[in-house]
């Protein structure tokens, strides 16, 4: 056989057996049942954060380059687009607007703390119903908006639920917890997290 095409021979094989591996790695994820997913969309680093109580403002935006517009023009704003719809997550004080949204929650007051540098995130989770976190915690606050479904969190102080349309605000920093899909129906939600960006977003806890 030609060397040249030997070389190509090899090479195709290569990438064809490197597809069906990643295609059968990816068929097992996916079928693997009561799995909890938690997918991170946006973030962004601040200095400091605006005075007062916050709140997180949850808008719709027809566009995602309409949303990804406002964000730019806010130091406290994220875009993404998650099941089916474009949305703006701003931290700042309650009863806010931006031109061009359509507000669907505000979520607080939120949880606040001193650090070097903070990190707000947007992640969006879910699962079927009764699948679950491991029990973790996180360096700052945490707030709910549940889209389909309902969410548990159990912590040390007991086990809180939110349906769909409503938000929950989570505890402040360090605080052991278990997120959990606790309805009849498979979870969808969005969660907001400010976060010392100093330290890892997430680490293993224990619920005594």
């Amino acid at each position: 056989m030609n060397p040249r095409r030997l070389d190509t021979w090899y090479f195709t094989a290569w990438v064809v057996s490197l597809f069906t591996i990643a295609l059968l790695s990816t068929s097992r994820l996916a079928a693997e049942p009561g799995q909890f997913i938690v997918s991170p969309v946006a973030e962004k680093k601040l200095n400091g954060l605006p005075p007062g109580p916050l709140y997180w403002r949850i808008e719709n935006f027809p566009t995602l380059d309409e949303a990804q517009s406002a964000a730019a023009a806010s130091p406290t704003s994220l875009a993404a687009a998650v099941s089916g719809k474009v949305w703006l997550f701003t931290l700042g004080q309650k009863g806010g607007t931006t031109a061009g949204g359509t507000k669907v929650a505000e979520v607080g007051p939120v949880p606040v703390f001193a650090a070097p540098e903070y990190l707000l995130r947007i992640n969006h989770a879910g699962g079927p119903p009764g699948s679950k976190t491991p029990v973790h915690s996180h360096p700052g606050s945490e707030s709910f908006y549940v889209l389909a479904g309902q969410v548990g969190q159990r912590t040390p102080h007991g086990v809180s639920r939110t349906e769909a349309g409503q938000t929950m605000v989570g505890h402040g920093p360090d605080m052991p917890m278990e997120v959990f899909s606790s309805g009849t129906t498979d979870l969808d939600q969005l969660v907001m997290f400010l976060l010392d960006a100093t330290r890892p977003a997430s680490a293993p806890a224990r619920l005594e």
